[in-house]
């Protein structure tokens, strides 16, 4: 005989909203929703843990008194339109929670090797000249359009490995963990900065497409240079009304893409997209930064540039729900999504016998010796571990 648990309607009703999933969508897998929600029926206890992992809830949220307040454990500049957005899905919180795993890894390993704190770490302050701010960013991440490669792949994995050789750990995923069946939404956000002065983490929403992870990159640098944390949807079409986000979009900007280099560039709004992805390619940054840099030299008044970007932007997202093919060879991902500097680290402290393997794998996102020893034969690190 099943035995019914007795739970708030209302938590119910929260964990679905939480999800994201439409009440429909739900309802298909759990056909007796609308009874639960309406308190005229309680779930079995096997269906309630269905429920619980289907909605990405932990379980025992669903025997609370009432539904829990959750908050982003740092700042959050994401915005929809001008107003701040105060709702995050578990995929985000997730993914922050497991950043800061890895990042207070990293902060104790750093200590043990008595690894000096990263000058780079809140070097700016916000309001300084942008050009200056733009010009130390420069200096230290090495990032010219003549040293960006031949295409938006390697400008991102060249800007990458400059801000993985001063120190920042960089990690790039699209999905959860290491979850394929849960895939971020560029959408909800484009990335994150955590700010340490041993191990700052940058994180980069690995579903958007190259071009605009390039600029998110230099933006979360921004954060990073300013010591400052926060979630970011880093939305180019409206002057943020923070101004540390608005300071952080220009000094990513002109360090991307300075003013000056594009003043003598015309404009042919009746070919406006080949001239933009022209450009774009020229400098490995998305079109929707091209645009708006040419706003701000004057080309567009802020009616022309708002419609531009509109169009553009709907451009782009139809071509990113357009794009399909698999995830790539996992050795060559999972540093990307871990971080090289991470992984390497964490390699080496487990093969030392520092590191339990089970925190190892748990923070690289497997369960295999095997798997553990490829990937360390792949990044050169260390000796392989028995089975």
């Amino acid at each position: 005989m099943s035995v019914r648990v007795s739970v708030s309607p209302a938590l119910l009703a929260w964990a679905r909203e939480r999800s994201g999933v439409p009440f429909d969508e739900v309802a298909s897998k759990f056909p007796s929703l609308s009874d639960w929600e309406s308190g005229r029926k309680e779930p079995t206890l096997k269906q309630l843990e269905k429920f619980a992992n289907s909605m990405h809830a932990p379980i025992g949220y669903l025997f609370l008194a009432e539904p829990p307040e959750e908050r982003l454990p740092v700042p959050d500049f994401r915005t929809m339109g001008d107003e701040p957005v105060r709702h995050a899905s578990p995929d985000l919180l997730e993914t922050v929670y497991l950043c800061q795993q890895r990042q207070d890894w990293y902060r104790d390993y750093a200590l043990v090797n008595r690894e000096s704190p990263i000058p780079f770490v809140g070097s700016f302050r916000v309001g300084m000249n942008v050009v200056e701010a733009s010009a130390r960013m420069s200096q230290a991440l090495s990032f010219g359009p003549a040293e960006r490669g031949s295409n938006w792949t390697e400008a991102r994995s060249r800007l990458i490995d400059t801000a993985d050789r001063i120190g920042v750990l960089v990690m790039v995923s699209g999905i959860v963990g290491s979850n394929t069946h849960r895939k971020l939404d560029p959408r909800e956000f484009r990335g994150f900065a955590l700010a340490d002065e041993l191990a700052p983490v940058i994180f980069i929403n690995g579903v958007d497409t190259k071009a605009a992870q390039i600029f998110t990159l230099a933006h979360e640098l921004v954060h990073i240079g300013l010591g400052d944390s926060g979630v970011d949807d880093v939305d180019m079409s409206v002057q943020v009304a923070n101004e540390t986000e608005r300071w952080c979009n220009e000094v990513a900007a002109e360090f991307l893409v300075p003013v000056a280099s594009i003043r003598d560039f015309r404009v042919n709004r009746n070919n406006l997209t080949e001239q933009l992805s022209r450009l774009a390619r020229e400098v490995k940054v998305s079109t929707l930064v091209v645009l708006r840099r040419l706003f701000d030299a004057g080309f567009f008044t802020l009616e022309q540039f708002r419609a531009a970007y509109a169009e553009e932007l709907e451009r782009v997202l139809t071509f990113m729900e357009a794009r399909s093919g698999s995830g790539g060879n996992f050795y060559n991902t999972q540093p990307l999504r871990v971080s090289r500097r991470f992984a390497r680290a964490i390699i080496e402290s487990t093969q030392e016998g520092q590191t339990l393997h089970r925190d190892a794998f748990k923070m690289l996102g497997f369960k295999r010796v095997s798997t553990f020893n490829e990937l360390a034969a792949h990044l050169g690190a260390g000796n392989a571990l028995s089975t």
